[in-house]
C-alpha cells in the first residue's frame, strides 16, 4: 500500500513538473495590466460562455513588466504591487492565446469551470459525452475512456480502442496520470468527487456535463463546442437537430392536452408479473414522451421518485393508450431481433394486459437506448412521435433521419435499413 502511494505521489509530482514546464509561459509571463482586467475578463466569460475574450489585449511590454514585478517581489523581497502566480498564469494565457482563452462554462453541477488553454488530450468516462465529442469532430483528442465505451466497439470503432482508465463511476488515477490529459469528462452527478477529483492533481480539470436528457442536449452541445473550439461543428449539428425537433414540436404544440395519448413507459427488464418499473419526472424517457406529444402515466398517477415501481394491477386500472419500453438488447451490435421480441412478449403477455387499449390496438413498442438519449435522441423522438401520433406524422421517416445522423456525424459505414435493431416491432415502427 505504501509503495503504491509512493508511486502515485511520485507520478503526480512528475506530471505536475511537466505541467509546470509546459505552462511556464502561462504561469510566469503575466502580471500584466491591472487586476481589474482579470476581473472583467473572467466575469465576461462566466456570464456568457460563448463570448470570446479577444477584446482583452495584452502587450509584450506589459507582460514583461508584470513578470519583473512578480520576480522582484517574490525573489528579492521588494514591496512591489504584483499579482499572485495563479493570476499571472491566467492573464498570461490571454496574451499567449491572443484572446481565445480563458474560457469559462457552467457545468451540470451549476459550478463554473475555466480552462486557460486548448484541451488537446481528453479522458471520457461515459458514452454520451464520447458521442458528443465525436459529433463535434474532436474524437482524435480522446486518449482514454471507461470500460463501458471500450465495450461499444460496434458504435465507437475508433474511440473504443483508446486506453481504459477505469469505469464510468470510478477511475484508476495512475492510469489517468500516465495519459497526461488536460481534462476528464464525467456525468454531472456520477460518480462523486471522491472517485475522480479527489484522486487527481489540480492540473487535470474535471468537467461534468450531461447529454442524456433531451432538454439539456442543445445547450450542452453549444457549451461543449465552445469549450473545444468546435463552434462550427456544433452549429452544423444543431442545424440538423433543430430541423427535426422543431418540426415535431410545432405539430405537437397544436394538440390539446386532453387529446394526447396516455403512455406507460416500461423500464423493467425482469420476469415479475406483479409489478413493473417506470419513468417519472426528470428522466430522459419522460422528456422524450412529452416532446413527442404524450402524457406520462407515471406523472398522471403521481408516482414518487424518478424510477418508481407500479403494480401491474394499477397499470390495468390506468389503461394506457400506448406502451413504450426501453431496451438494451438491440443497437448496432446485432441484426437479431429475438432479444427485443422476447421483451415485447413479456409485456403483452402479462396477466390481463390483453384488455389494455395499448395491447388491444397493437400500440406496444420497444426502443433501443442507443437512439433514445444523447446527441442521437432526435432519432428516438421521431420514432416516438410517429408511434403516438401516426396520422400527424405519417410522412416522418425515422430511419432516414437515423441514417442522416450516422452519415453526417458518426464517421461510420453503417446502413440502418439493413443492419442493427433499434425498435420493435420494426414493421409497425418504420411504415
Amino acid at each position: 500500500m505504501i509503495d503504491t502511494e509512493l508511486k502515485l505521489s511520485t507520478r503526480m509530482g512528475r506530471i505536475r513538473g511537466r505541467r509546470k514546464a509546459e505552462g511556464v509561459f502561462c504561469c510566469i509571463v503575466s502580471v500584466l495590466i491591472l487586476t481589474s482586467v482579470l476581473v472583467i475578463a473572467t466575469a465576461t466569460a462566466a456570464s456568457n460562455p460563448n463570448t470570446a475574450t479577444a477584446s482583452v489585449s495584452v502587450s509584450r511590454a506589459e507582460v514583461i513588466d508584470a513578470v519583473m514585478a512578480y520576480m522582484r517581489a517574490t525573489y528579492l523581497g521588494e514591496e512591489t504591487k504584483h499579482l499572485e502566480k495563479e493570476e499571472l498564469g491566467k492573464l498570461a494565457c490571454i496574451y499567449f492565446f491572443h484572446g481565445r482563452y480563458p474560457r469559462t462554462i457552467t457545468t451540470a453541477t451549476g459550478e463554473n469551470v475555466t480552462i486557460y488553454k486548448p484541451l488537446r488530450r481528453i479522458v471520457v468516462l461515459n458514452t454520451d459525452i464520447a458521442e458528443a465529442i465525436r459529433v463535434l469532430g474532436a474524437r482524435e483528442r480522446i486518449v482514454g475512456t471507461s470500460d463501458t465505451i471500450a465495450k461499444r466497439s460496434d458504435y465507437f470503432p475508433v474511440i473504443s480502442n483508446k486506453t481504459v482508465v477505469g469505469t464510468w463511476k470510478e477511475i484508476d488515477p495512475e492510469a489517468v496520470l500516465r495519459l497526461e490529459p488536460d481534462a476528464v469528462f464525467a456525468y454531472g452527478r456520477w460518480p462523486g468527487p471522491e472517485y475522480i477529483e479527489d484522486k487527481l492533481p489540480p492540473s487535470i480539470t474535471v468537467i461534468r456535463l450531461d447529454f442524456f436528457k433531451p432538454e439539456e442536449l442543445r445547450d450542452g452541445m453549444e457549451t461543449l463546442g465552445y469549450l473545444l473550439e468546435e463552434e462550427a461543428n456544433a452549429s452544423k449539428y444543431l442545424n440538423w437537430h433543430d430541423e427535426y425537433v422543431r418540426k415535431i414540436e410545432t405539430k405537437v404544440s397544436a394538440i390539446p392536452e386532453d387529446e394526447k395519448p396516455v403512455v406507460f413507459l416500461d423500464k423493467s427488464n425482469v420476469d415479475s408479473i406483479n409489478e413493473r418499473k417506470t419513468y417519472s419526472k426528470e428522466t430522459a424517457m419522460h422528456q422524450l414522451c412529452e416532446l413527442a406529444g404524450g402524457r406520462n402515466m407515471a406523472v398522471i398517477a403521481e408516482l414518487e421518485g424518478s424510477y418508481p415501481t407500479i403494480e401491474t394491477e394499477k397499470i390495468l386500472e390506468q389503461n394506457p393508450d400506448v406502451i413504450v419500453g426501453l431496451s438494451r438488447k438491440g443497437g448496432y451490435r446485432t441484426d437479431d431481433e429475438s432479444g427485443l421480441e422476447e421483451e415485447y412478449k413479456r409485456i403483452v403477455e402479462l396477466p390481463g394486459f390483453n384488455n389494455i387499449r395499448a395491447v388491444a390496438d397493437e400500440r406496444v413498442y420497444l426502443i433501443d437506448g442507443s437512439i433514445a438519449f444523447g446527441s442521437a435522441y432526435p432519432v428516438g423522438l421521431a420514432y416516438m412521435a410517429k408511434w403516438l401520433h401516426p396520422d400527424l406524422f405519417k410522412d416522418l421517416d425515422p430511419q432516414a433521419i437515423h441514417q442522416e445522423y450516422i452519415d453526417k456525424f458518426c464517421g461510420m459505414d453503417f446502413n440502418v435499413r439493413r443492419h442493427g435493431v433499434f425498435v420493435y416491432p420494426v414493421s409497425i415502427s418504420t411504415s
